[in-house]
């Protein structure tokens, strides 16, 4: 069986080259095989006292098929995703399978102002892109793919690309289902993965149906059977509209975004009775969404270069805004603000910013929801490597005010080191729920050092070293976990990872004697 797929593999390979050839298009085969070696003591939450360090090694396994033609271009990105020693030596049919398809795109031409044979021409360049692809637009602070995470982020959606006189125009859509099997009737969603069976109140296991997710208590959070997205999100939108603009005005980048998100409303529920056991959870059989907007710009820029008296200096400013109705259908109005600069001299760059994200006032609350939700980025590059601030563990329902300083040496091509400085503070007052006379904890959370070492071995093999320490508060404590003085305040992390990237086509140029 192994020869017989091994055999067709490379029939579909031969052949893929062979059409190549015969229709000039391009054919492209990349893969990734990326090891990361942790050791984690306080690795997105403070450890409980006396709790040890864990280690392991993750490793993500892709394959990445292209083609190009004059109006078509075509990808599918093949991934493996798993930790050394999660599967047994042999494994069953019961086992399951991490293997997934991260990517399956198409893109379309439309239009292209150089191409004389289409009539079209009221944009310089248009295009489709439909099915499951990734979104990457400015810094990826609410758009991104995550590729920090093994498994990465993709969107199954359709996506208008379009430029007209330097402006990059792009406008999203996408509309997520359950299921298209036979007898299934309306379009609700169920938001989230939901465990296939659970315990009750009597701890017997009970087979959760596919329009339910269980709660951890009534009106709890939901449980799910894995981790939806960044930020803690325990619900994904049932559709999405977007538009993205940008522009280059010289040595400066205007960039605009409009993002809508509508989550499948719901109401509570239950399974069982008190007497016999009892589920609570959330019943997605309701009509109608909530819908969020979110609305802002960003700057970027570069002021002189690298051989000037000062030095080249980048700089950066933006500002977001969020309306609507938040996943739970409570009215939501939060903002996101921040600005930063490097200098760079030589090989050595430093500067400094500061960022807000804004949270809910939990001493005088309003009724509303002040929690900016920074989307689908990726917050591992912003806000600490060490992911306390809106990655899986969710954020400080005060929000956050990020005070930092990195700095960047260039020892040559290969190698680069960095060092980052963060001091965390909440960016709203939150009420101690540990003090009966209903006092306020501090502000400040806590300061945190990244440093890394980056170094190229050869053209597709990269070693990346790091290691990280923060040190929290009893405040930080509270506002991740609702305790004091039950965990660490002292967090270290440290990695080490391998990325290889062959490119099977490559061909090492040759030079040619005269």
């Amino acid at each position: 069986m192994k020869k017989l797929l091994h055999v067709q593999s490379c029939s579909v390979l031969l052949f893929a080259l062979l059409v190549s050839r015969i229709t000039h298009s391009q054919i492209s085969l990349q893969g990734q095989l990326r090891t990361r070696t942790e050791v984690r003591d306080g690795l997105g939450n403070l450890a409980k006292i006396g709790a040890k360090p864990a280690a392991f090694t993750s490793q993500r396994t892709s394959l990445n098929f292209g083609y190009k033609w004059d109006r078509l271009t075509f990808g599918i990105n093949v991934r493996d995703v798993r930790v050394w020693g999660q599967d047994a030596a042999s494994i069953n049919n019961a086992d399951g399978s991490k293997l997934f398809v991260h990517e399956a795109w198409a893109e379309i031409v439309l239009a292209n102002i150089a191409d004389t044979t289409i009539k079209f021409k009221t944009f310089d360049n248009l295009s489709l892109k439909v099915g499951r692809q990734e979104l990457i637009y400015d810094d990826v602070r609410l758009i991104g793919n995550l590729d920090w995470l093994q498994q990465g982020r993709r969107f199954d959606m359709a996506l208008l690309k379009a430029m007209k006189k330097g402006w990059q125009i792009d406008l999203g859509i996408a509309f997520n289902q359950n299921s298209d099997a036979f007898g299934r009737a309306g379009t609700f969603y169920t938001a989230g993965n939901a465990p296939t069976t659970v315990a009750n109140s009597k701890g017997a296991y009970v087979t959760i149906p596919s329009d339910f997710i269980p709660t951890s208590g009534k009106g709890g959070a939901p449980v799910l059977a894995s981790p939806l997205s960044t930020n803690g999100q325990n619900q994904m939108f049932k559709s999405m509209q977007m538009l993205y603009l940008s522009r280059k005005f010289g040595q400066t980048k205007f960039s605009g975004l409009v993002f809508k998100d509508d989550f499948q409303k719901y109401r509570i529920d239950s399974l069982g009775s008190t007497a016999n056991g009892v589920v609570y959870g959330r019943r997605y059989d309701v009509e109608g969404t909530n819908s969020r907007i979110t609305y802002g710009a960003m700057l970027t820029g570069l002021i002189g270069n690298a051989s000037s008296k000062l030095g080249k200096i980048a700089w950066q400013a933006f500002a977001y805004q969020q309306g609507g109705k938040n996943r739970d259908g409570q009215d939501l109005t939060a903002f996101h603000y921040g600005a930063n600069f490097s200098i760079q001299k030589g090989k050595f760059s430093f500067g400094p910013g500061y960022e807000a994200l804004s949270g809910n006032n939990t001493v005088s609350p309003d009724g509303k929801d002040h929690r900016f939700d920074p989307l689908y980025g990726t917050p591992h590059r912003h806000w600490g490597y060490m992911d306390y601030f809106y990655v899986g563990t969710g954020a400080a329902a005060g929000g956050l005010a990020n005070a930092f300083l990195k700095t960047k040496y260039v020892a040559n091509p290969n190698l680069y080191f960095t060092l980052d400085f963060h001091n965390f503070a909440l960016a709203n007052d939150m009420k101690n729920g540990l003090d009966a006379s209903g006092g306020k904890i501090a502000r400040q959370l806590g300061n945190e050092f990244d440093f890394i070492v980056n170094y190229n071995l050869n053209k597709f093999t990269n070693v990346e070293l790091g290691y990280s320490h923060l040190s929290g508060t009893n405040s930080l404590e509270y506002a991740k976990l609702g305790t004091m003085d039950k965990s660490k305040h002292s967090a270290n992390w440290a990695y080490l990872m391998l990325n290889i990237r062959p490119d099977f086509f490559y061909t090492k140029p040759v030079a040619i004697k005269q």
